[in-house]
């Protein structure tokens, strides 16, 4: 079963009780469906994946490594179908995980992820606290001072961006655009 986007939304509410992650799948299923309308792919699809993919987070704070590892014993149970299950380990992939993104929706989940923190804290110390007047100059910037948001794994980002065959800047700067309308929505 591929879930409608309420469907997800209620299976991650199950298992994630924290606001802050509420917010955080909002943000990527936006990335999400913004890069599906770019790769001329369902964005449904892609923003459902956004949503689930970090359904058993808060069941492995503790325990980091277990991270996607849980999640599938979730989708499962669900009914979920296995692709989805797929998308969602893949995005840990050389982190807690050897799920290896292989096609368009998993390589931007696997970059969305980590840089969709990056882009809305760049936004929050902006004297505006909005993403409106966010360039990418700016997050440019930010993406050089090691100590500013410093949890973001930059690293990954590159090598999505290189996954995804195209340029880090351009990655940065739609992820920018995806997120511009949805800044009620998480939390900004």
């Amino acid at each position: 079963m591929i879930p409608t986007r309420e469907q997800a939304l209620d299976l991650v509410k199950q298992y994630n009780k924290e606001e802050s992650h509420i917010h955080h799948a909002f943000a990527v299923e936006a990335a999400m469906r913004h890069f599906a309308e770019l790769y001329h792919a369902d964005p449904d699809l892609w923003g459902v994946v956004g949503i689930l993919h970090d359904i058993d987070w808060e069941q492995t704070t503790e325990t980091p490594e277990k991270h996607c590892h849980v999640a599938p014993e979730i989708l499962r149970n669900a009914g979920v179908d296995e692709d989805i299950i797929h998308a969602v380990q893949s995005h840990g992939w050389g982190i807690c995980t050897d799920v290896e993104p292989v096609n368009d929706m998993e390589r931007t989940l696997f970059t969305v992820d980590e840089l969709t923190g990056l882009i809305i804290t760049a936004g929050l110390v902006r004297p505006s606290k909005s993403l409106a007047d966010l360039e990418l100059k700016s997050v440019k910037k930010k993406w050089k001072d090691k100590a500013f948001a410093r949890g973001v794994n930059r690293e990954i980002i590159k090598q999505g961006a290189e996954k995804m065959n195209m340029p880090l800047d351009d990655v940065i700067n739609e992820t920018i655009k995806a997120l511009r309308p949805v800044e009620k929505l998480i939390g900004m």
